[in-house]
């Protein structure tokens, strides 16, 4: 992969360019954000430029041999390591076929997409002491090529104890010319002690316009892209899976118009009656609404405030807003804002979901009527 085909990230672009242009590269760094920022992506054309033979200032050449190695993940020097489910198997060279065909299908997946793919049972996948031992057997042997040896380890927050404490020794004294490029998403999941042998390297979330621009480049339409730019919090895989489901954001439109209008009337039965419709719903599924209903409020506000010149909506969401915008004001924005965050956060850490949701109604009733 070259930088080019990165989505944004820019300044981390050229601060990685220029790590390998001056020779100064860590031997441990920690690309810390969520996968939907691009950390995957940066990675492999990190190491597609390290690699490359003929390399310009801006990006790889995506030509020469050793790019089409890197290219094609057939690279003999750079290996990958990522959480697996023991049940089926305890290294990743067991997954190894299926790590190349997602990686060439779309590089921005996360760990929810990996595992749907490796495991019908959708089991939760780590990265076992067993793999520990795999990554450092293979750093031991000389590099084929003659040059760098990188070692690519992907969610590496979902190594448990045995196997990162495993790791310390290597990460402190690698061999000669042996690059670690950990991935994760949360730092306070990490050892400590991994975290001081490591130069962290923050992915920070895509600007909205980028996302959007994406998208369309993707063939999608400027209203829907926005739309769904809007929501993704500055993550692609987010935008990826609002875009891959059209029936799911129509559901939680409808959702949201029908939360509204329940506890506008305080009307109980309707609003016990909604409640009744999204316990049925996944968790995913529910906590995807959460995320819809705090888009619509950010867009209320927008829409209230700066005259529909930053609202990011479809069609049918801009009709909706011509009459509901003006109950989100300065008065309750910021109590909206609470409760559904909240509530995502409760729903991640297994909260009863007809009890959450049944309050949540109750509580958008009284800051509805506060506006």
């Amino acid at each position: 992969m070259q930088f080019s085909a990165v989505i944004g990230q820019d300044e981390l672009k050229h601060h990685l360019l220029h790590e390998v242009q001056g020779g100064k590269i860590s031997h441990a760094q920690l690309f810390l954000g969520k996968p939907g920022y691009g950390s995957l992506p940066l990675a492999l054309a990190f190491v597609q430029y390290l690699f490359c033979e003929n390399r310009s200032q801006m990006d790889s050449c995506g030509e020469c041999a050793q790019c089409r190695k890197v290219s094609e993940l057939q690279h003999p020097d750079l290996h990958f390591s990522f959480p697996t489910v023991l049940a089926i198997a305890k290294k990743a060279d067991a997954f190894i076929s299926d790590w190349r065909k997602q990686l060439k299908e779309n590089p921005y997946f996360n760990l929810h997409d990996w595992t749907k793919r490796i495991d019908s049972s959708e089991r939760k996948p780590i990265i076992g002491v067993d793999e520990s031992l795999e990554i450092i057997k293979k750093l031991n042997l000389k590099s084929f090529e003659g040059g760098y040896k990188v070692m690519v380890i992907w969610m590496a927050e979902e190594m448990n104890a045995d196997c990162a404490n495993k790791l310390l020794k290597i990460l402190e004294e690698p061999t000669p010319k042996t690059l670690f490029i950990l991935l994760a998403e949360a730092q306070d999941k990490m050892l400590t002690t991994i975290l001081s042998r490591t130069q962290i390297v923050r992915v920070t979330m895509l600007p909205t316009d980028t996302v959007q621009q994406a998208l369309e480049q993707r063939g999608i339409t400027k209203a829907t892209a926005a739309s769904i730019a809007g929501r993704s919090d500055g993550d692609f895989i987010e935008a990826q899976h609002l875009l891959g489901d059209t029936e799911e954001s129509d559901y939680n439109r409808e959702l949201f118009i029908q939360l509204m209008r329940v506890c506008f009337k305080k009307d109980v039965n309707g609003m016990l009656a909604w409640t009744d419709a999204i316990a049925t719903q996944t968790r995913e599924g529910q906590k995807l609404f959460l995320k819809y209903a705090l888009h619509m409020v950010r867009q209320s506000i927008l829409k209230n405030y700066t005259q529909e010149m930053l609202t990011k909506v479809s069609t049918e969401e801009a009709e909706f807003l011509k009459n509901f915008a003006r109950f989100i004001t300065n008065n309750n924005v910021m109590d909206f804002m609470q409760l559904f965050n909240d509530s995502h956060y409760h729903l991640e850490r297994n909260a009863h979901a007809k009890l959450l949701f049944t309050q949540l109604c109750f509580q958008v009733m009284r800051f509805i009527h506060r506006a």
